[in-house]
């Protein structure tokens, strides 16, 4: 806060004194009139109006005018229409109160002082704003607090390092350039201002969409209370309530948007390096990969493939065949993503220069003058992505490259970065335009970012409608998600970086980022052989799988260690693209509900309070548990299981008891099945233009609510919006005399690739008298002891069913 000393005095003034006033600022009065609107109520408390509205059942938002004026509704964040369900609302008015009654939730607003209490159907507290002023303004500037329960846990705030509980922590919103941030650096490179909240089993959920510097405080300067304010905007905030934490998510997605189905190339192995040059060292790397039979699907071209850094140029000197270099990477089933960062050389005869002077496309000072800031170029402009018209533009300069074959595109540096200034960005005074609206960098910002991938994005489907954008973006907002995936920036090669990933990539994902990663290895400094091994292990189970370092560290392809970490090395890559058709199909659903693929385990076991803080053990997808060693210390660690079954990944076998002490060695990372998962997975190939050559594979570990599914599509167009897709349902049955496998073809619109399926059904403990096979004595099939489980073989049909006769 700017004129105050801490926002816990303030809260300690305003919410314990009761002051009318203090260093300015001014908490909101009692309410004076009620009126009803569409879908809710506006309340006018002393010069503050207030609106209180159902966006669905279970859905509140809440806009605050300081001066009883509302700005025209506009967000970057909130996609039109995101709910269908109609909501009917019910208002109810007492003497001290005003209550609207969404059907999942409802929000009380006492009179006097104006104060939001949000209750369940039941009428219990899921959470209130504090006695006394729980909200106040001083100029631009607002703050507003919650009563924080002991026992109560926080999560989401999207790109933050350090725990995955925020409790007793304080983060500041604003897009930075972080090189070698650490543990508690803050802020980081994205601002997504949602948050969840966890007591007893119950989630709820907090949206502030406000794209200027916001700030959250959960308990670090006041004991009894957490708070959420900014320097400028509109207090304007969205309440969820689940009671199901996967239901918050839900509906933030809903409201913000949820990731597109990525293209099945990105889902594989990248390997990129800042950066791979001349030409014949990424021939080379590619080479090799393919020599060695280790799969990768991607390989990234950092600026250095550029003419002195400029975007949308090639070194000619360093890559003087481009053009064939793209098309031989294809034919060996490599795809290129090129890093196209948004500034823009100041050079007349720089095509991008010339075109967006012409076309009056840069970011401008106060004065009317070009803002020019130094970047790698050197001196540079800006285009003003808030435009659509510079959107339009942008997505043109990708047009050569595109014809060329580059399949996708990194959009870095678009926080944005500039040098040789100490706030690292654009003056706060910079001119924007969002569509006319002429306004500062101070609201723009945190936005930038995310308009840069919206303009790629939009500017590639132009480019070829029919086919799936990949963009890959460092900064972002709530509901970046829809345009490109994202990493966590510049990590450092350390065990605790590779530690602190975990947390970092959960949180991402319950803040509605779905498709994330790391950089495997660590970008700044050089991995010991141990640790980029135990890190290119856990990588399989990150959404984004890309390994990434700097120049002049080490080289940290899967090979450069030694046969013995080569080895370890492509088994895990290996298993990646075994396990693609369980991750696709997990994406596949991601794009519909918004869940992530790498979610913390408390997620889908919210009444095991104990799971909200664990933070080296997480769940990818519903039914694969990942313990990975994130410590460099010699010597076992526990890891715990939720309740319900578990099976043993790699041996098939049950697992006893609720937790394991494990001290695994290099080449093992512990991943656990639950009990009532059908996993799929498919034979190796060495890049995803590959049909793989074999049988389709399930795995059946019986349990309670035993099913899973499968989505298949061509990987690659947007023909699966048309109905162009493969979807399975899979169920099994246990009883003490038979385990019974089911599986049916819900929609077949596409033919996948395989003839057979090979079932194998675990937790089968002695030969069984027999196994059928839709109802006939199966040919072929087979017992194996060692791993409890019975294997037998089935022809590719519309549905079908196995029965193993205990």
């Amino acid at each position: 806060m700017h004129n105050l000393k801490t926002p816990l005095v303030l809260s300690f003034l305003l919410c314990s004194i009761n002051l009318a006033a203090v260093d300015g600022w001014q908490p909101v009065a009692d309410v004076s009139n009620v009126q009803s609107i569409q879908q809710g109520i506006e309340l006018t408390a002393g010069p503050v109006h207030v609106r209180v509205t159902a966006i669905s059942p279970n859905v509140v938002r809440l806009r605050y005018a300081a001066k009883g004026e509302f700005s025209p509704d506009h967000s970057f964040a909130v996609v039109p229409r995101g709910f269908s369900e109609t909501t009917q609302v019910h208002v109810d008015q007492s003497a001290d109160a005003v209550t609207l009654d969404a059907g999942g939730v409802r929000a009380r607003i006492m009179r006097s002082p104006l104060r939001v209490v949000f209750l369940d159907p039941k009428g219990e507290v899921i959470s209130q704003d504090p006695p006394g002023y729980p909200v106040a303004f001083n100029g631009r500037e607002f703050r507003a607090w919650k009563s924080m329960p002991e026992d109560e846990h926080y999560f989401g705030l999207g790109d933050k390092s350090g725990p995955l509980d925020h409790r007793n922590l304080a983060f500041t919103m604003w897009n930075t350039d972080a090189f070698g941030w650490q543990e508690s650096t803050d802020p980081l490179y994205k601002d997504i201002p949602f948050f969840i909240g966890m007591r007893k089993g119950a989630a709820y959920g907090i949206f502030l969409d406000n794209t200027y510097r916001t700030s959250f405080d959960f308990g670090k300067e006041s004991r009894d209370s957490y708070s959420f304010g900014s320097d400028g905007g509109e207090l304007d905030y969205y309440f969820f309530y689940g009671p199901d934490p996967k239901k918050v998510v839900e509906d933030f997605t809903a409201l913000v948007g949820r990731e597109p189905l990525p293209p099945l190339f990105a889902v594989g192995y990248q390997q990129c390096r800042y950066s791979y040059y001349p030409e014949s060292r990424v021939r080379e790397v590619a080479s090799e990969f393919r020599k060695r039979k280790i799969p990768a699907d991607v390989i990234y071209l950092d600026i250095d493939y550029q003419d002195n850094n400029r975007p949308f140029t090639i070194d000619r000197k360093k890559f003087p065949t481009f053009e064939k270099m793209i098309q031989d990477l294809k034919a060996q089933g490599f795809n290129v993503i090129a890093i196209t960062d948004l500034h823009i050389a100041k050079l007349p005869g720089y095509k991008p220069y010339d075109e967006g002077i012409k076309g009056d496309y840069f970011v401008k000072n106060p004065d009317g003058s070009v803002f020019v800031g130094k970047v790698w170029p050197g001196d540079s402009v800006f285009p003003d992505f808030t435009r659509e018209e510079v959107r339009k533009w942008w997505g043109t300069l990708y047009s050569d490259f595109v014809r060329l074959g580059v399949r996708g595109f990194w959009n870095d540096m678009n926080e944005p970065s500039v040098f040789e200034r100490t706030d690292k960005t654009m003056p706060l005074d910079t001119v924007h335009s969002v569509e006319g609206r002429k306004t500062d960098h101070r609201e723009i910002h945190n936005v930038f970012g995310m308009q840069n991938a919206r303009a790629t994005y939009e500017g590639l489907l132009r480019l070829k409608p029919n086919v799936r954008p990949f963009v890959l973006t460092r900064a972002a907002y709530a509901g970046t998600q829809r345009y490109a995936a994202t990493w966590t920036g510049d990590n450092s090669s350390t065990w605790n970086h590779m530690r602190i990933s975990i947390p970092q990539l959960l949180n991402l994902g319950l803040s509605g980022y779905t498709f994330v990663g790391d950089d495997i290895g660590g970008f700044a400094g050089s991995p010991t052989p141990e640790l980029l091994t135990r890190w290119i292990e856990l990588g399989v189970f990150n959404p984004v799988y890309r390994n990434h370092g700097t120049k002049g560290s080490r080289n940290r392809e899967p090979w450069v260690d030694g046969p013995q970490h080569e080895a370890i090395r492509r088994k895990y890559i290996e298993l990646r693209y075994k396990l693609l058709p369980y991750i696709y199909t997990n994406l596949e659903a991601s794009s519909h509900t918004g869940l992530p693929l790498m979610r913390p385990m408390f997620l889908g076991y919210p009444a095991e309070e104990t799971l909200q803080t664990n933070e080296t053990e997480f769940m990818f997808g519903d039914d694969l548990l990942v313990a990975p060693k994130v410590d460099e210390k010699v010597g076992p660690y526990d890891v715990t299981f939720p309740k319900g079954g578990w099976y043993d990944f790699w041996t098939g076998k049950m697992v006893s008891g609720t937790s394991l002490s494990l001290d695994p060695p290099l080449d093992a990372l512990p991943v656990f099945v639950r009990a009532g998962a059908i996993v799929t997975e498919q034979p190796v190939v060495q890049s995803t233009s590959e049909l793989p050559k074999g049988p389709l594979q399930i795995r059946v570990y019986p349990g309670k609510d035993c099913q899973g599914s499968l989505y298949q599509d061509d990987g690659n167009t947007l023909a699966y919006q048309r109905g162009d897709f493969l979807r399975m349902q899979f169920t099994c049955d246990s009883r003490p005399e038979s385990v019974a496998f089911k599986f049916s073809t819900a929609h077949a619109q596409y033919k996948a690739w395989w003839n057979t399926m090979n079932v194998t059904l675990y937790g089968i403990s002695s030969k069984p008298k027999g196994v059928q096979v839709d109802g006939k004595p199966a040919l072929g099939w087979r017992f194996d002891e060692g791993t409890s489980s019975v294997m037998a073989d089935v022809s590719a049909a519309a549905s079908g069913e196995i029965v193993v006769t205990r």
